[in-house]
Parts: structure tokens; C-alpha cells; sequence
């Protein structure tokens, strides 16, 4: 890997709760440079794809990791000890807290299980302690890890079950219909909030 490049991304700013689907797009560009980091920055794998681009065929998240931090996820308890892995552009408008505050979820209900219980059920990687989250967040700034990649592109895909449930017992574009399946969408970067 070369000691530092610049990787072009988009980051898209999604206009939220005017019912607006406009986006405001607006082209950056990151520095990667592992090389200029401390060693406690230092990135534990290396990132052989540009950021944002060249996910599985198959992988199409809706939301970035970006996204679903401002429009808030996870209690506001996300990377609140770790952000110097990823662009500082995502924890601008990040609705991030030390502890865990489900009033900041988009939706402000909990809508997961505890980290002990996804280790309980073999769900984390041990490259990935934090779970699905930060193996996305890993995934869009370029790593790849083909078992590991292929393991959690099925988990993603698995839990669009939920959409199908919203769509079966809400009516269309009542945000307030099933909360919880709609939050916990919006954490696996399903942008639930006009099903």
C-alpha cells in the first residue's frame, strides 16, 4: 500500500424531517495516510479500495456511515472513543453521546440488542469488536476481507426481512408505525424513514 494517497469520495447530506428527498451531494476528498498517524492511530489493516466505491455487486446500503451518524444511531454511543480511524467530516454533525441516549436515535427509541449479546450469539468478528456498524465503516473506506465481507453482506441482506414487516403492517409514510424495526433499519443503512 503506498505510504499516503487521497482517496475522492462523495459525502451525501440527506435533508431530514421535511419529508424532502432532495440530497445535497458535495465532492471531497480524504487523505488515507498511514504513514502520518501515531502508532496508537495506526490503522490495524490496510484499505485496498477506494472509499465508498467498489462494494460486492450485491451490497448496496443506503445510507453512508456518515449518514447514519447525523441522523443519529445506536444511543448516540458509537466510536466515541475512537474517531481518528475515519474522516472527521463524519462526526461533524454526529449525534454522538459518552453514554448511551436513545433520544438521539433518528427515531429516539432503542432499537438493539446489547453488545454482549451479539458476542453471545457469534456475531462479532474479532477484527471488528464493535460488530456490523464498524465493519461497515471499515468496508466503505476500503477494506476488504472476502470471508468476513461475504459473512456480513448476508447478515445485511437477511434483515431487509423488516422492510417487508413495515410494509405489511404500516400504512405508507406513517414514520411513527413500528419505530424500533424502523430504527434498527436505519442502523443497518436501510433508509427507512419514508417506507
Amino acid at each position: 500500500m503506498p505510504e499516503c494517497r487521497s482517496l475522492p469520495f462523495t459525502l451525501i447530506v440527506a435533508s431530514l424531517g421535511s419529508g424532502n428527498d432532495k440530497q445535497d451531494q458535495q465532492n471531497s476528498e480524504e487523505q488515507v495516510c498511514d504513514s502520518q498517524r501515531s502508532d496508537a492511530e495506526r490503522l490495524p489493516y490496510e484499505l485496498s479500495e477506494p472509499v465508498g466505491r467498489n462494494f460486492d455487486p450485491s451490497f448496496r446500503p443506503e445510507l453512508t456511515p456518515s449518514q447514519m451518524l447525523y441522523l443519529g444511531v445506536f444511543c448516540g454511543k458509537y466510536f466515541t472513543d475512537s474517531q481518528a480511524e475515519f474522516p472527521r467530516s463524519w462526526f461533524k454533525r454526529a449525534k454522538l453521546s459518552a453514554t448511551r441516549v436513545c433520544s438521539l436515535n433518528y427515531f429516539g427509541v432503542d432499537a438493539g440488542q446489547p453488545l454482549s449479546e451479539w458476542r453471545r450469539k457469534g456475531w462479532i468478528h474479532p477484527d471488528d469488536p464493535r460488530g456490523w456498524f464498524q465493519w461497515y465503516c471499515r468496508y466503505y473506506m476500503g477494506r476488504r476481507m472476502p470471508e468476513e465481507d461475504r459473512r456480513q453482506i448476508h447478515r445485511w441482506k437477511v434483515f431487509r426481512r423488516h422492510i417487508a414487516q413495515i410494509r405489511k403492517n404500516c400504512e405508507p409514510g406513517d414514520p411513527f408505525c413500528r419505530p424500533r424495526q424502523r430504527q434498527a433499519l436505519l442502523q443497518w443503512a436501510y433508509d427507512s424513514r419514508h417506507l
